[in-house]
């Protein structure tokens, strides 16, 4: 635990470190303390069942008394997914950006917490005071608009958190990075440097947005039929290159999608997206006009078993159906682990007929992450003393760690941190702090933070080798066995297949019964121990396998 200590400024993270997703990140000097960002992580494959991971708030509900409010730097889930279930525990204002702010009022309207969130508009211009902090902003260039970075002024020193962050100098809607205010901070001083690494592994600068668009523009020139566009929802700036290549081409534009729907509605009322009126038709409109002149825009980039491009390629969508000939376009590069679903997707739309282009075989999407020069951009800029890698798996805050070195920041002035490490300054030195307690808190349905190791160990348990239902009915006046041992079969074997097998474990049962019996075993505790143990033993010597066996005893 941090102790109340006024003249230590203390940097760590609650989410974002050694992952990507459920960024979090805090900045505290004495009793004050600003949260960036409050994000979300998708599953990954062990999580069998969660929804989405949320990070372990315990440390600021702990001080919620000191958390001043949490800033935000752009409108991706990762960023601004966990708020719906945060704020239910941490009831503070929260500052962003236009944009920003109407993709987060949406997802706080759906939990029914809006009304009760205080929320403040910032731009690039904006300094808002928290008691001895001061927060400045500056506009970047990301895979959506009004991305800015924080500055955090504090008695130490300056506290700059970049946000995800490219340097595009043609932007699709001519907003540059603020260059020049980065250049002035940096001037200033910057005590330390939080920066995104996600492509730290890649050479070179990111390419601009609006190359896609060329390629966007080539794909509608060549297209006979139909043309599918599959894209991140909270990627504007791709959105609208489809809207002008529509518009280009003479197509109709359908979207489909509920998210995707949700931010094109978003983003449209807001002005962040430019669609002519008659451009927009609905999904049921699709098949009454010529298929060269309709476009459809989609979720499902990452082959999500339940979205809109998923469910076409398996003829299972209620609304849109792919015809051999039609042009299916991924403007996404996988996730890591997400290659297999996007692969099987692919190979489905082939097989139906579409022609599919994806990022291997034409250039249809570039990252919104800056990659290694870059990087060094922007610590050239910034000149921190101090330096902390964030967004990103362990190697790629240690290969950004090692750009920081080539550009002349000092190996022992470097921070490679876990979520929880805590970076302690004081009198301008700074070190590794005490750490603190972090973690995943897995949201399945409704439940939060209500699945933890033990259920998951059952839920990979139950995939592995199903599950056996042990019955046994009991006299309550002499422990004899009135009824049963009846045995149910889940997801083990077929019971029709298995009936010598299954006999054979009632057997086995009704010999463990009559032996705890004999050592007047009673407690309820004991013998379904012993029933597992027994039939556990004899079925991984039939079958080599390990059901999860539940006894169930009753009395009458």
């Amino acid at each position: 635990m941090i102790k109340n200590q006024r003249g230590k400024l203390h940097i760590f993270a609650l989410g974002g470190l050694d992952e990507i997703g459920k960024n979090m990140y805090v900045v505290q000097y004495g009793n004050d303390i600003v949260v960036i960002d409050s994000g979300l992580m998708f599953p990954e494959q062990e999580m069998l069942g969660i929804d989405i991971v949320i990070p372990d708030i315990t440390y600021l509900i702990e001080n919620q008394d000191k958390v001043r409010g949490i800033l935000l730097t752009h409108g991706h889930e990762d960023h601004i997914g966990g708020l719906p279930y945060i704020l239910r525990q941490l009831n503070v204002p929260i500052y962003a950006t236009k944009l920003t702010m109407g993709l987060v009022e949406h997802k706080l309207r759906e939990a029914h917490i809006l009304n009760n969130t205080k929320r403040v508009l910032i731009s690039s211009e904006s300094e808002i005071t928290f008691g001895a902090l001061k927060a400045t902003f500056f506009n970047t260039n990301h895979s959506i608009p009004d991305s800015v970075g924080v500055c955090v002024e504090t008695p130490e020193g300056a506290v700059v958190h970049t946000g995800d962050f490219k340097f595009d100098m043609t932007p699709v809607n001519g907003m540059q990075a603020d260059i020049h205010k980065m250049a002035e901070i940096g001037r200033k001083g910057v005590l330390c440097l939080l920066s995104d690494s996600t492509n730290a592994e890649r050479s070179g600068f990111t390419g601009s947005e609006r190359t896609v668009g060329e390629g966007l523009n080539e794909v509608f020139r060549k297209a006979k039929q139909r043309v599918i566009v599959a894209t991140f929802a909270s990627n504007i700036h791709r959105i609208q290159q489809v809207v002008d290549a529509c518009n280009l081409y003479g197509r109709k534009l359908a979207v489909v999608g509920r998210s995707m729907v949700n931010v094109v509605n978003i983003a449209s009322d807001l002005g962040y997206l430019q669609i002519p009126s008659d451009l927009l038709i609905d999904p049921d409109e699709i098949n009454r006009l010529p298929a060269h002149k309709v476009a459809v825009m989609s979720t499902g980039s990452q082959g999500e078993s339940m979205s809109a491009l998923t469910q076409m390629a398996n003829a299972s969508h209620r609304k849109v159906e792919i015809l051999p000939g039609d042009t299916v376009v991924i403007a996404a590069t996988p996730i890591p682990g997400n290659e297999k679903l996007i692969g099987r997707t692919v190979d489905q739309l082939f097989r139906i007929g579409a022609d599919v282009v994806y990022s291997k075989t034409s250039h249809v999407h570039v990252s919104g992450h800056g990659s290694q020069e870059d990087l060094k951009l922007m610590l050239n800029l910034m000149k921190p003393k101090y330096f902390i890698p964030i967004h990103g798996e362990y190697r790629m805050l240690r290969a950004h760690a090692q750009l920081a070195e080539s550009v002349g920041v000092r190996p022992e002035n470097i921070f490679i941190c876990d979520n929880g490490d805590t970076v302690e300054i004081s009198g301008g030195k700074a070190r590794y702090g005490p750490k603190l307690p972090t973690g995943k808190v897995l949201i399945d349905g409704l439940g939060v933070g209500d699945v933890g190791n033990i259920v998951l160990r059952d839920r990979k348990l139950l995939s592995q080798d199903g599950i056996l239902v042990v019955v046994v009915t009991l006299s309550k006046a002499n422990g004899t066995i009135l009824s049963g041992p009846d045995i149910i079969s889940r997801g083990f074997v077929y019971v029709r297949e298995s009936e010598q097998l299954l006999e054979e474990a009632n057997q086995v049962v009704n010999q463990t019964m009559e032996k705890c019996m004999k050592e007047q075993v009673s407690e309820w505790a004991s013998l379904k121990t012993s029933i597992r143990d027994a039939l556990s033993k004899f079925l991984f010597e039939r079958t080599r396998r390990r059901p999860m066996i539940l006894p169930i005893i009753m009395e009458v």
